[in-house]
């Protein structure tokens, strides 16, 4: 029981070290959005526009594709297992299926991304020889970005799967009393709202501007959500036997 116990505190321990890692993150995705991109919902329209804007600024022409997302998603992960282990012995089903649900979105976000690909392409474009090829990478890469461009319908799995995990581990928060109730309901609300706002970008593009109306909020809630569970991992930690 000792040992396991000893190895639970690493996993809450890992689990908050990891969402401050990805606080950071995010606070790094706001300043570089806010200094690079005059208008928020302002993205390059083709392959050939994204190709210069590597050129120009791979790192940007990364981040556009939301390379900094997937990283966040990733790091994020021990965060959730760390939630999940608090739920173990309360609602391990729930909690297991918003872990579930959440590896899945990740996995499909991940495999789904197309930054590194499509910076390997913007080289290639660059350096090709004749007219002919330059044309056969373009189209490669219009084919890239419909599979998985920001705001395209072939990244809406991988991201509303994980924050649909979130708003049902809020949901498991709320029921098991391991994190205050004022934790989980600013989880639940933040992360329904994010949700809600990935349904409109993706759907309503006509209204993606007034849809950054919801993502203010929803991201704003999601990130004390994250601040306050962080505190709690911390202090379970501390009191795990």
């Amino acid at each position: 029981m000792e040992r396991t116990g000893k190895q639970f505190k690493s996993v809450y321990t890992i689990g908050a070290i990891a969402t401050i890692i990805v606080l950071c993150g995010i606070v790094l995705d706001i300043i570089v959005g806010s200094f690079t991109v005059k208008d928020i919902t302002f993205l390059p329209d083709g392959a050939i526009e994204r190709f210069a804007q590597f050129k120009s600024n791979w790192l940007l022409g990364l981040y556009s594709l939301d390379l900094l997302n997937v990283i966040n998603q990733i790091i994020l992960i021990p965060s959730i297992f760390a939630i999940y282990i608090a739920h173990k012995k309360i609602n391990e089903g729930m909690a297991l299926l918003a872990l579930i649900l959440f590896l899945v979105g990740t996995t499909l976000f991940v495999a789904g991304n197309t930054a590194l690909s499509m910076f390997d392409l913007s080289k290639k474009y660059f350096s090709a020889s004749s007219e002919s090829q330059m044309i056969l990478i373009a189209a490669a890469g219009e084919a890239m970005l419909a599979r998985g461009a920001h705001g395209s319908p072939g990244v809406f799995i991988g991201f509303t799967l994980p924050t649909i995990a979130s708003v049902l581990m809020s949901y498991v928060m709320i029921k098991g009393q391991v994190f205050s109730k004022a934790n989980s309901y600013i989880g639940f609300i933040g992360n329904l709202l994010m949700l809600l706002y990935l349904v409109l970008v993706t759907f309503f593009p006509a209204i993606e501007k007034h849809a950054i109306l919801i993502a203010i909020p929803g991201g704003l809630l999601v990130m004390t959500w994250m601040i306050m569970y962080t505190i709690r991992l911390f202090k379970i930690r501390l009191t795990e036997s």
